[in-house]
């Protein structure tokens, strides 16, 4: 998944940047709340807000009303210290999801992470956890990727690249399509790059990587044939 961390604490978004993104989630970070709104606004496929309410210029409450009010669609878990049932009856009422209070394990907010991907149409984006093309299977839920049977070790920007291909079979993804879903917004980094890792997640898939077919002066496509 793309996540948007907003989170004013340093060291806990670094933390949780590295943490997610060895959990194979392409991850941007916010440290204030109106930072925040405009990133989640901005259309760049987030599909979860992690969300602080103690942040400096707005709460998270109120980040969480405005992302409402526009009906921009994303998930939308809070995180905070406070832990009184008014907090949380709050955190709720604004538009939150779900609500996960500091201290917490890693463990629990992956778990949440998975569970809010598997909401139906009142929540959430609906996020299919279990993607098939072909030979390739990609397991939302597990993080893994398998060619006919057999699992295939991917990077966290290759697994999210090909899970970008296996979410739009047929479909031709520009250069700029693939970088917004793949990469944090703001990334120094050029289309060649897509090139790049489009190369290495094909030779990984082995003859499988026959299946993302070049379209000449535009990007790429996952064959659904």
């Amino acid at each position: 998944m793309h996540l948007l961390v907003v989170e004013d604490d340093a060291r806990l978004s670094i933390l949780l940047k590295r943490l997610l993104e060895e959990d194979r989630h392409v991850v941007d970070v916010a440290h204030d709340g109106r930072t925040g709104f405009e990133y989640a606004s901005d259309a760049r496929g987030i599909d979860v807000v992690i969300l602080d309410v103690g942040l400096p210029d707005m709460s998270g409450f109120e980040v969480a009303k405005w992302l409402r009010r526009d009906r921009i669609d994303v998930g939308i878990l809070m995180l905070t210290a406070r832990d009184s049932v008014g907090d949380r009856v709050a955190g709720l009422d604004a538009g939150a999801d779900d609500y996960l209070v500091k201290p917490f394990a890693f463990e629990e907010l992956s778990a949440r992470l998975r569970a809010l991907s598997r909401r139906g149409p009142t929540g959430p984006r609906r996020v299919e956890p279990r993607l098939t093309v072909g030979p390739v299977t990609l397991d939302e839920t597990l993080r893994q990727v398998t060619v006919n049977g057999v699992p295939v070790e991917l990077s966290p920007r290759e697994f999210s690249l090909l899970e970008c291909f296996l979410r739009h079979p047929g479909q031709t993804l520009t250069r700029d399509q693939l970088l917004d879903h793949a990469w944090p917004f703001g990334a120094a980094i050029t289309p060649n790059a897509v090139d790049a890792y489009v190369h290495y997640l094909r030779d990984k898939l082995g003859q499988a990587g026959a299946w993302i077919r070049t379209v000449r002066g535009v990007g790429y496509r996952m064959s659904d044939a």
